[in-house]
């Protein structure tokens, strides 16, 4: 039988000619990642254990992120640890205040994943550099503290889902409404421990933003990672940004999957996940009037370029609703400073949004935006559960960019098409 796209990168990297699900294996690793919030954790079990040595200065990758610029004396001092830790071994590929992004916004526009390689990272989105051709998945800080010494992980070989896309997105949609479409048809546990494998001639009308996107939501249906088939569009991404040699892998033609789905891109509509789990879908035309009082547009998700050129072009020449606050949060200071050059800055200023510097933020409930009880907010973020993004009585919808602004224009959930006729 043939191995899958994941079965094949992990095989490589557990130097074994063929790996099946079920099989526990010890890969070697090309990144082992960390951020401020994680890192402390895996700093103190790494100096528990008795290591006295990094496994490589470039492949590991420390991104101060969640709470920075820090937003109290607790997430200071872990900064602090991970800075002191960064210089100690020194880690290369360090990213403070000034230099930093949202971690899986980051690396992949470092350069510092490639097709085929194998990552871990002590955060569960980490599953986003399956975009790339790459094995990548989140795991605990006792195991990141062990891959920072070692440079191995166990695993499981997880079995596989394939989604054979076909089609093209229609105007407004984009690759957050796909995945939650998938989500909301297998559930928030339709791909538990296994992999997500997206593959068809439909690859070609995504853009590595919408792929980045979906698989960075592949956790959410409880998978183990997301993998994209390597095309034109990854090669073009990768072109210039990685300089290492890398090997992309296929999955045979004889791979075995436990399911395989047929999706048509030109079908899906403009989604939203209600509270209080992803699964919880409605398309726009379903989701009645529900007002808001917040909008925040960024994340590991959706605080790409392309997410910041749809919210400048539903916003620009506007005014937000008189009772809505919007934060629209860049995922990394070159993706802030092209909105800058490109005037988005000023259109989502004179819109009467605040234009943050990348942060996490209120995505995990930390800070530059936390909901107070009884408030809505649409967020192109990844999660929506109970007290998510503050209070335990306010609730979060998921959206895409697209769907954000507009909702942000019309203080209500709304489509793009209701304010770009």
């Amino acid at each position: 039988m043939g191995m899958t796209m994941t079965q094949k990168v992990l095989a490589a990297h557990a130097g074994l000619p063929a790996v099946k699900a079920g099989q526990l294996i010890k890969a070697k690793l090309d990144l082992v990642l960390g951020n401020d919030i994680t890192s402390p954790v895996a700093i103190n079990e790494f100096n528990k254990a008795g290591f006295d040595q990094i496994f490589h200065q470039d492949k590991i990758a420390l991104v101060m992120d969640h709470f920075t610029p820090n937003k109290d004396i607790k997430a200071a001092e872990q900064c602090k640890q991970c800075r002191t830790f960064a210089k100690q071994f020194q880690v290369k590929n360090y990213f403070d205040v000034g230099d930093m992004g949202i971690e899986h916004a980051l690396l992949p526009e470092k350069g510092l994943v490639a097709p085929g390689d194998c990552v871990i990272g002590a955060d569960s989105h980490t599953c986003t550099y399956g975009a790339l051709g790459a094995f990548s998945t989140g795991v605990g800080s006792t195991d990141m503290a062990a891959g920072m010494a070692t440079g191995e992980a166990w695993f499981k070989v997880p079995s596989a889902i394939k989604f054979n896309l076909t089609g093209k997105l229609n105007k407004w949609v984009s690759g957050k409404d796909v995945i939650l479409h998938i989500i909301g048809m297998i559930g928030v546990d339709g791909a538990l421990y296994r992999s997500m494998e997206f593959t068809g001639e439909g690859l070609k009308n995504l853009s590595m933003d919408d792929r980045l996107c979906m698989a960075n939501m592949a956790i959410e249906a409880g998978a183990k990672n997301g993998i994209f088939e390597v095309d034109d569009v990854t090669l073009n991404y990768v072109k210039g940004r990685v300089s290492k040699e890398y090997t992309v892998f296929q999955a045979d033609a004889d791979a075995e999957y436990d399911e395989v789905y047929e999706i048509d891109l030109s079908t899906i509509k403009s989604t939203v996940s209600f509270p209080h789990l992803p699964e919880n879908t409605k398309t726009i035309d379903e989701v009645g009037d529900v007002t808001i009082d917040q909008v925040v547009i960024g994340s590991c998700t959706n605080g790409r370029l392309e997410d910041m050129e749809t919210a400048a072009e539903i916003l620009k020449g506007k005014h937000i609703a008189p009772d809505v606050r919007a934060i629209i949060i860049p995922g990394t200071q070159s993706i802030y400073k092209e909105c800058i050059k490109r005037g988005y800055a000023e259109i989502f200023i004179d819109a009467g949004c605040v234009f943050s510097t990348p942060t996490c933020g209120p995505c995990l409930g930390g800070h530059m935006g936390i909901l107070a009880a009884g408030e809505r907010a649409v967020s192109t973020t990844n999660r929506n559960f109970v007290g998510r993004m503050g209070h335990v009585d306010s609730e979060v919808y998921l959206a895409s960019p697209a769907v954000a602004a507009a909702s942000a224009l019309t203080g209500k959930i709304s489509g793009p098409e209701e304010v770009m006729g």
